[in-house]
């Protein structure tokens, strides 16, 4: 156990990591590949991340008695998602070391702290205004106008939890999505979404990945293309944007930043996540280190390397059944990284694995991945 977040936690120490789904799963096997020992608290048994922890605590996340078990087996804390509940995590801090804190959290939990904090940085983001009920939608369409998103404040993910307002008439749905606080966003036209993983050392220097270009079907991310195919502009504005948050949050670990890039070339930030993301998966093979090693060595005190991307590469997400359509094409796909997250139940549109190609040709390797059944 190591109550001194500051202090480098080397191998073989513990990392407790609170969820166990397909980013607990890579931040274990890079935890492990350093040495490191592993354990997970997730209420699924035989979790994604489970099946390589060297532990898993079945729990609810919210189980205070789980988590402080968790936190007394490990030096260090971290988690693979955004929804925690800040009090249990707060009740941990004297048992183990949380380097990211619980600040990060409460910010990048909730949609209107978030977009919050980013204007009070002076960082560009869409208009926005608070909806705490059904009465307040109306002022809220007249401050920010339409076409507009309505957003719950919490939770929702892969475009759960949000509705899409167009001119005066609102659908049925807003009066079950409002009974919660939301927040509507003006909605913009860009010309493409981008995104960036940061981190930052024990020592406050900050190292970005690529900006990388993403696809979106459904709500749900669909490709990355990375390096992103915008103006060299583009890449630097993404740059010191990152390093201007990553800095303002004190940051430690990995966050991902999502950007609309409009049609002069500015850029907008359209969400925050405290945690490595689907859009920096490409790293586990297209770069120097990956997002999970970076998350590691960030959490645990290390030395953060400048990032350097070997090669441009496609990853292209495995939605349900792409899953099976996937692992078949490997007998005449010998370029193809593919990772299967090991989830029991395969679901239409759930995350079921990926695969990453190296490539200098991304017309070429898009083609070639369109045989995948979500693409038909």
């Amino acid at each position: 156990m190591n109550k001194n977040s500051e202090q480098v936690i080397l191998p073989p120490a513990t990392i407790g990591i609170v969820g166990g789904g397909q980013l607990g799963r890579m931040l274990t096997v890079s935890a492990k590949q350093m040495g490191y020992r592993v354990g997970i608290l997730d209420p699924t048994p035989d979790s994604p991340a489970g099946q390589l922890a060297d532990f898993q605590v079945i729990a609810d996340y919210q189980n205070q008695a789980a988590l402080q078990s968790l936190a007394r087996e490990s030096a260090v804390l971290t988690y693979e998602f955004e929804n925690v509940d800040e009090q249990a995590l707060s009740a941990v801090r004297p048992l183990t070391s949380l380097p990211q804190g619980v600040e990060l959290l409460h910010i990048t939990g909730n949609r209107l702290r978030e977009k919050q904090f980013l204007a009070k940085l002076g960082v560009a983001v869409t208009p926005f205004a608070a909806v705490p009920n059904r009465s307040a939608l109306p002022a809220a369409i007249a401050q920010v106008g339409t076409p507009a998103i309505l957003k719950t404040v919490a939770g929702g993910y892969d475009g759960h939890g949000q509705l899409d307002l167009d001119g005066q008439v609102l659908p049925l749905e807003i009066a079950s999505l409002t009974a919660h606080p939301c927040i509507l966003e003006a909605r913009q036209q860009f010309t493409c979404e981008v995104a960036m993983m940061v981190t930052r050392s024990a020592t406050g220097d900050v190292v970005t990945f690529p900006l990388v270009e993403n696809q979106h079907r459904h709500h749900i991310l669909h490709t990355t293309l990375a390096p992103a195919r915008v103006a060299p502009a583009v890449h630097r504005q993404a740059q010191q944007i990152a390093t201007r948050i990553a800095t303002a949050l004190n940051l430690r670990g990995v966050l991902g930043i999502e950007f609309f890039v409009l049609a002069n070339g500015e850029l907008l930030v359209n969400e925050l996540a405290p945690r490595p993301h689907n859009s920096g998966h490409y790293s586990i093979e297209a770069c120097n280190i990956s997002q999970f090693e970076a998350h590691i060595r960030s959490i645990c005190g290390l030395p953060l390397p400048e990032i350097q991307q070997l090669r441009p590469a496609v990853m292209r997400n495995l939605l349900g059944e792409d899953l099976a359509v996937a692992r078949q094409a490997l007998v005449t796909q010998p370029d193809w990284h593919f990772h299967d997250y090991g989830k029991e139940q395969i679901k239409p549109q759930r995350k079921m694995g990926h695969v990453t190609c190296l490539t200098d040709d991304f017309a070429a390797t898009l083609q070639e991945l369109a045989t995948l059944k979500g693409d038909h």
